[in-house]
């Protein structure tokens, strides 16, 4: 059957974080890797889209974990396609034990992009066998609607607004944030995401739910600003990356958090 695909990893000590489980980096990596080795074996991947000069990227992606893998442990991404249609493709993941404990499950949409122009080319060129769409909806809720993000002093039309509630932080990409389409890597903003949280809030609470939406490309040596708003009521943290000259969003992002049992 094509529907699903599924790879068995071993954690070892060099890719784990802090506590000693798989990052959201690196899981967001493996998540990435998975849907490739899925579309190529499937005759859809970047090598048979490069007669049009063409490539998959992600457009929206959420993870929802109720916990990660440790140390030395093995663990399986399952992968599957949601739906399919003539602009975006959504694709489905599970993370679990060889054994079948579900560690947790994640979302994402895709669209093709030309690498010349960087614009949606469509998924017109992909023909998939029959059997390839498994359909199954995986049991985590779609991405919430995301509002801007505005410093003191700021305004914003839209409805619902936040407002920071730490200090902008700014950051320019460099060359190691490039992947091969030479704009910043998903998992390079996973990262900048991260680093946001102290060590302490990550010792006491791990990340829930991480939801990433993608509005423009980041590229090298941009200047960016990332402003931040807590939920004064629950571990939600809202992010908003944007330009640091004209302001332009380049990404929204949610992080929920829960504490950890020890």
């Amino acid at each position: 059957m094509n529907g699903l695909y599924c790879e068995t990893y071993f954690l070892s000590a060099a890719e784990t974080n802090a506590e000693q489980e798989i990052s959201l980096p690196l899981l967001t990596a493996k998540l990435i890797d998975i849907a490739t080795a899925h579309a190529n074996s499937l005759g859809i991947g970047n090598p048979s889209l490069g007669d049009i000069k063409a490539g998959w990227v992600l457009s929206r992606i959420t993870i929802e974990m109720d916990q990660y893998p440790k140390v030395n442990e093995d663990y399986t991404i399952s992968t599957w396609i949601e739906t399919f249609n003539r602009h975006f493709s959504q694709r489905a993941f599970k993370i679990s034990s060889p054994d079948g404990r579900v560690f947790g499950y994640a979302r994402s949409v895709w669209m093709i992009m030309d690498t010349v122009t960087h614009t949606n080319v469509g998924l017109s060129n992909c023909n998939l066998p029959e059997d390839a769409i498994l359909g199954t909806v995986p049991p985590i809720e779609k991405q919430t609607r995301h509002v801007p993000i505005t410093l003191p002093g700021e305004s914003s039309n839209t409805k619902g607004a936040l407002s920071a509630t730490h200090p902008v932080f700014e950051y320019k990409f460099k060359y190691c944030d490039l992947d091969f389409y030479r704009h910043v890597n998903t998992v390079r903003y996973v990262t900048l995401l991260m680093n946001r949280f102290s060590l302490r809030e990550h010792d006491e609470t791990f990340v829930r739910r991480l939801e990433i939406s993608f509005l423009h490309e980041a590229r090298y040596d941009m200047l960016t600003q990332l402003l931040r708003s807590d939920d004064e009521d629950s571990d939600l943290s809202s992010f908003l990356l944007r330009k640091a000259v004209d302001k332009e969003p380049l990404l929204f992002a949610r992080v929920v958090r829960a504490k950890r049992v020890n």
